[in-house]
């Protein structure tokens, strides 16, 4: 069989794209026969609406790469120059959400949506987009994440732990945001990914960490050739540990919990309008679509705005799961017991 087939045997959640890896396209028919059939793309898009929803563009997956590691830059070198309490605390804001902003691009890379070449595609999602904080290559999450799609908030979803036990009260979650902007959640995590890295010994973790240490090493040499070598860390590991911690909090819970209906595709999932001051600090690059994502799974993160407006303009809306900002929606997840 071919590296790259007609994506058409991937079955509903790669048909009509322009090929996917033969691999993807026998796991994804496998899983497909689990789906519920009431609900697929062509339900709701014509085929020529899919096509254009799918189509890959390298040029603007260039440009998201760089303009998310253009923000990160940039704000180093504002905070560089100057240097207060105030820039500081900025500077963990936007980093922080600039950081989720590349696991964003990295999701898309997941689903062979950032570049048409697959080479091209997963180099990018893991060297320049996941690595640096700690990550490592595409295959394994995209293995795990298809699994996400098939069954999506069904007993097998592997993420459905991250929206079961909500709604939650408001006690339970001022504990929750106090965790991760302590850098108490960050910690557990973090710690728990390199106790696994090192679990079969020092020589297997380094291996394993060694790239990302160096690419990190790069960062702070580079602050340190400014003299502000300390900077990298309130301005990288700070950001990680705490404020990207809590927007990825706000992200699970915005997606997916407290939803109406846990087997109607458009109510299983939530999308919600994000204004230019959230699309900044908490909801970079359109990760707030996330409905839309889920009805064309392999549709580029910079389209999913069309295929809302689509499914909006033939009213569909109603039916949909829509919020019309953050706070909106912590209120049908966080409520009083």
């Amino acid at each position: 069989m071919s590296k790259r087939i007609d994506s058409t045997l991937a079955g509903d959640l790669y048909e009509d794209a322009a090929g996917v890896p033969a691999d993807v396209a026998v796991r994804t028919a496998r899983v497909n026969a689990e789906i519920n059939a009431l609900q697929r793309p062509r339900d709701f898009f014509t085929d020529a609406e899919l096509v254009d929803f799918r189509r890959v563009s390298d040029l603007r997956g260039a440009w998201l790469t760089l303009h998310c590691w253009g923000v990160i830059l940039l704000t180093w070198i504002a905070v560089s120059l100057w240097t207060n309490p105030l820039t500081i605390l900025l500077g963990i804001l936007i980093i922080g959400a600039r950081q989720l902003g590349l696991a964003v691009l990295s999701h898309d890379g997941a689903h062979f949506a950032l570049f048409r070449s697959r080479a091209l595609n997963d180099w990018v999602s893991e060297w320049v987009l996941s690595r640096p904080l700690l990550g490592a290559g595409i295959e394994s999450y995209r293995r795990y994440h298809l699994q996400h799609h098939a069954h999506t908030q069904q007993p097998e979803d592997p993420d459905l732990p991250l929206s079961a036990p909500f709604p939650i009260t408001p006690a339970s979650f001022r504990r929750k945001v106090w965790r991760d902007l302590t850098g108490r959640t960050g910690i557990k995590q973090y710690g728990g990914m390199l106790r696994g890295y090192f679990a079969r010994g020092w020589l297997a973790g380094l291996r394993r960490i060694g790239p990302n240490l160096a690419i990190n090493l790069a960062f702070l040499a580079g602050f340190a050739l400014f003299s502000h070598w300390w900077l990298y860390f309130l301005l990288w590991w700070v950001p990680a540990l705490t404020w990207n911690r809590f927007v990825t909090r706000l992200r699970n819970i915005g997606e997916h919990a407290a939803v109406p209906d846990n087997n109607d595709r458009l109510r299983n999932t939530r999308t919600i309008s994000a204004s230019w001051l959230e699309r900044v600090f908490v909801a970079p690059y359109f990760v707030n679509f996330h409905l839309e994502h889920h009805l064309v799974v392999n549709a580029p993160c910079y389209r999913l705005a069309k295929v809302h407006e689509c499914l909006i303009a033939k009213g569909f809306g109603p039916k949909m799961e829509l919020q019309p900002d953050y706070r909106t929606m912590l209120s049908q997840a966080v409520v009083p017991a």
